[in-house]
């Protein structure tokens, strides 16, 4: 067993480590911005990238939901699904395109019943991967904003419902 997968079997240790990298990158930001953000991310960039293919198997999205799904990057999944499994998922609990891999979602779902501040995030509804980013930080990416904002074209559902009803 590689160190990435016995730490993501312990996904405690690594929400806490989550949240002591989110509040140093809060801290810095005012040195960030002022260096700027491109000058920070090539500094950055390389070693996030490390760090995060070592323990997360990580596929760099540039909008890291790692804390809201176990400590298990839903981009490992062999559809990229980011709200939970397909209705592929076998009866052993093991994924229909790679029947040798356990489903990711089912691995987030079990690994976020043992973090301590996160782990009821699995429920919140994510908004599909801005292709964009792809390649790029997800710490500046949290920084700026950039993050947060939904791929062209793409409705939020809370949208949808506000519109669908705004007439109750």
């Amino acid at each position: 067993m590689s160190l990435g997968a016995w730490l993501r079997d312990r996904p405690v240790w690594l929400e806490r480590a989550y949240r002591a990298t989110s509040a140093l990158f809060v801290r810095l930001h005012p040195l960030i911005r002022r260096l700027g953000y491109v000058r920070s991310e090539r500094l950055i960039l390389p070693v996030e990238e490390l760090g995060k293919r070592i323990l997360f198997d990580c596929r760099m999205c540039g909008q890291c939901i790692l804390h809201s799904t176990g400590m298990t990057c839903p981009m490992t999944c062999p559809k990229n699904l980011r709200n939970g499994p397909c209705g592929g998922v076998r009866a052993n609990g093991h994924c229909e395109v790679l029947p040798e891999m356990r489903c990711v979602w089912v691995e987030a779902f079990e690994r976020s019943l043992r973090m301590e501040t996160y782990g009821r995030e699995i429920i919140l509804i994510q908004p599909p991967v801005d292709r964009r980013l792809e390649g790029s930080s997800a710490w500046i990416n949290m920084l700026t904003g950039s993050d947060r904002h939904p791929p062209p074209g793409w409705i939020s559902a809370s949208a949808v419902l506000v519109r669908d009803h705004a007439d109750l």
